[in-house]
């Protein structure tokens, strides 16, 4: 690594003001922070010094996102040769299959390595476009800005593709990251600035503007001629006896085997992610159980209501924990530091009120039975009026706090 140290070293000169290639800068930045911890960080008082710096949170939580890769990589490509195997193909058209096929993996939804591979191959597309199309975008933004290339980008990448069917069209992909990124980041100001989670603004777009290729049963397994419901879709119709009827386990739910977005179907894999981002103090964890708690205190009440005519009231809270995007959601979205609530208190009160929106999503709203996404949207317009209060309260409560003690103290 010190040869190429001295290598970007040796270029810089003509990368600053008024070298070569000075409209270039933001480029030869992002390279040289990407690689190396920049060396321009403020040392004396009274700014705070910690050992953690923008780039290792943002390393932190595509790490903690590990465990969700590879259960969604085998996972994705299991549901494929399931699908293929019911369907009672033995080749399968276009690219991914001549590759599969010339390579001697094939499409055996026992092997781990065939389903893993099988994976990879509609994983790797998605993610690679999504870089493309939303690192232009943060280019074009920090070149106009004359700003650095902000490492926030990896992490909105990484979730962004996840969230996403394995049977999107790339140029939808593309669309989708360029609103994420534009509308509901650049045009605020650029990370740190906006309001909305950028991943999760970039995939309602796509779901409002083409609900038919990003709802139904046709789209979670990206093979052609198969359809299956997810089990939230049953359980929306049916409720829990739907479910269970077709097959599906609560043990199942949790660990993942199930159709979905890629990366939202293993809640034990989520939780793994949980942990780590717990450990390093990168997530919060009063976020985590205010969504947790607002859920169960939710799906309590409508359990305890009932309803004849609506089978979800009935659904039972550890079945919303791992049924769609719940677990994935709270954990990995709820938690952006830019989006979500910044006080102590006010983060209670942003989970409470995620957990309670979802759950009121998916069981009175007929039309959406997924729910997490535009929780944490909903949210995430509420958050700055939630510290806004929590604020004033504690001013409130100190004025009045002091205000006691005058009087306690009063003239002898």
């Amino acid at each position: 690594m010190s040869r190429l140290r001295r290598f970007l070293d040796r270029i810089e000169p003509s990368f600053e003001k008024g070298g070569r290639y000075e409209k270039f800068f933001v480029l030869y930045e992002m390279v040289d922070t990407f690689l190396y911890t920049p060396s321009d960080v403020t040392r004396t008082s009274p700014h705070v010094r910690d050992g953690i710096d923008l780039k290792r949170t943002m390393s932190y939580v595509v790490l903690a996102t590990m465990p969700v890769i590879m259960m969604m990589l085998w996972n994705t490509g299991f549901q494929a040769n399931s699908a293929m195997a019911s369907l009672g193909m033995t080749e399968l058209e276009g690219w991914r299959g001549g590759l599969l096929q010339a390579s001697g993996i094939g499409f055996d939804p026992t092997s781990v390595f065939a389903n893993m591979m099988h994976g990879l191959l509609y994983f790797l597309p998605i993610y690679i476009i999504t870089l493309m199309a939303g690192g232009l975008w943060e280019v074009v933004f920090a070149a106009v800005r004359n700003h650095e290339v902000n490492e926030g980008f990896l992490v909105t990448s990484m979730l962004y593709a996840l969230i996403l069917p394995a049977s999107t069209p790339l140029w939808q992909v593309a669309l989708g990251i360029s609103f994420g990124v534009v509308i509901g980041k650049e045009v605020f100001g650029g990370t740190g600035k906006n309001f909305l989670n950028p991943a999760l603004t970039g995939r309602a777009f796509l779901f409002f503007a083409y609900p038919a290729q990003m709802s139904g049963d046709a789209v979670w397994t990206a093979i052609d001629g198969f359809t299956g419901a997810t089990p939230l879709a049953l359980a929306a119709v049916g409720g829990l006896e739907a479910v269970t009827s077709a097959g599906f386990t609560w043990t199942q739910t949790f660990i993942g085997t199930m159709q979905g977005s890629m990366g939202e179907t293993s809640a034990i894999a989520c939780l793994l992610g949980a942990a780590f981002l717990l450990y390093t103090r990168v997530a919060s964890y009063r976020i985590m159980l205010g969504v947790f708690f607002g859920m169960l205190l939710t799906v309590w009440l409508f359990n305890l209501i009932g309803s004849d005519t609506n089978a979800m009231f009935a659904l039972p809270w550890y079945w919303h924990l791992t049924l769609g995007g719940f677990a994935f959601g709270m954990i990995f979205m709820a938690t952006d530091p830019v989006t979500a609530a910044m006080t102590d208190t006010g983060r209670w009160i942003y989970g409470g009120l995620i957990g309670f929106m979802v759950v009121m999503i998916r069981v009175v709203n007929p039309a959406f039975p997924e729910g997490m996404m535009l929780a944490i949207l909903f949210a995430n317009l509420f958050a700055p009026l939630i510290d806004h209060y929590v604020v004033k309260a504690n001013i409130k409560r100190r004025l009045a706090r002091q205000k006691n003690l005058d009087h306690s103290e009063g003239p002898e």
